[in-house]
């Protein structure tokens, strides 16, 4: 196996994950067109690879603190339909980072596809941050498509705080959450997306609030710009005494679509549940401010759509 990485590994590397491949400690499990290409773990991060289908066990220790890994995709091989199955069993009171995402370099005609599917079970009092980043690029026309599953199981107390963005180059994306909350647990979700041209994105989540003074948080970002479509969906399920908002903000530009589709089920009495969405276009006032300072009118609505997804 050649794991030296080349110039457009280094690249994708740098935009899903903001690492340098030579200076990266600590624990990571980098994948390259279907297979392991690099491996390190830790004395508190172990890192298996499946042995009944394509994927790897990430087992972080209880009381594991102040420590991450990288579990990177990147895909430059025309015509791959990649799929991978990976599971994360956070121990008791760990506090600690994920970072994950895709990057294709697609430049043949062909479709070039991966699909993860990524199951956490987070012990109790356990902390976690989760961050995906998406990302497509190439000289060709071949589709590069991108479908997340995201599998959540918190126990009493456990903590994940999932942050992911679609940067760039996505033709279609469908991105499902899924997500079990017990006692006192929290799960926050800062999800941004911007799509371009033809491309398609469909976001659904949908949060089962099963435990006493359980929450969550869902915070959904988008830019839909020239003939692009997004449809973002949410089904909220409070069980018992529990706390749940959900946010949906989009900008629409040129001939793009977008559909929020909000469901919250209050089952308790006890259950507090908000949706609230937001979808226009950029506001006529905010361009006049920015073009009063000097700004084409390009630049004022790069200005306000950098705003936007931060």
């Amino acid at each position: 196996m050649n794991s030296t990485p080349n110039e457009v590994d280094k690249k994708i590397l740098k935009k899903i994950s903001n690492i340098d491949i030579s200076k990266l400690k600590g624990a990571y499990n980098i994948r390259k067109d279907g297979k392991l290409f690099v491996r390190n773990t830790t004395p508190t991060i172990n890192i298996v690879s499946k042995k009944d289908k394509d994927g790897i066990d990430i087992i972080i220790k209880e009381n594991t603190k102040n420590e991450s890994v990288h579990i990177p995709v990147i895909l430059e091989k025309e015509g791959l339909n990649d799929t991978v199955y990976n599971d994360f069993h956070i121990g008791e009171n760990a506090d600690v980072t994920i970072i994950a995402g895709c990057g294709i370099h697609n430049d043949s005609h062909k479709k070039s596809e991966h699909d993860g599917i990524h199951t956490f079970y987070v012990g109790k009092n356990a902390k976690v941050k989760y961050i995906e980043n998406h990302y497509g690029e190439g000289t060709g026309d071949g589709k590069n498509v991108l479908n997340p599953t995201t599998i959540i199981y918190l126990e009493e107390g456990a903590t994940l705080e999932m942050e992911t963005l679609q940067i760039q180059g996505v033709t279609s994306t469908i991105r499902t959450t899924k997500a079990y909350l017990k006692n006192d647990s929290n799960l926050v979700i800062k999800e941004k997306i911007m799509t371009t041209d033809s491309q398609e994105a469909t976001t659904d989540f949908y949060v089962e609030l099963n435990g006493k003074n359980s929450s969550t948080h869902v915070v959904s970002r988008s830019i839909a710009k020239d003939g692009s479509k997004q449809q973002f969906s949410s089904n909220i399920q409070g069980n018992t005494k529990c706390f749940a908002h959900v946010e949906c903000d989009a900008i629409v530009m040129d001939d793009a679509k977008v559909v929020a589709i909000p469901r919250i089920d209050a089952n308790n009495v006890e259950a507090n549940l908000i949706h609230e969405a937001a979808i226009g276009k950029i506001a006529g006032e905010q361009l006049i401010k920015l073009m009063s300072l000097g700004l084409s009118e390009k630049q004022a609505e790069k200005e306000i759509i950098n705003g936007f997804l931060k």
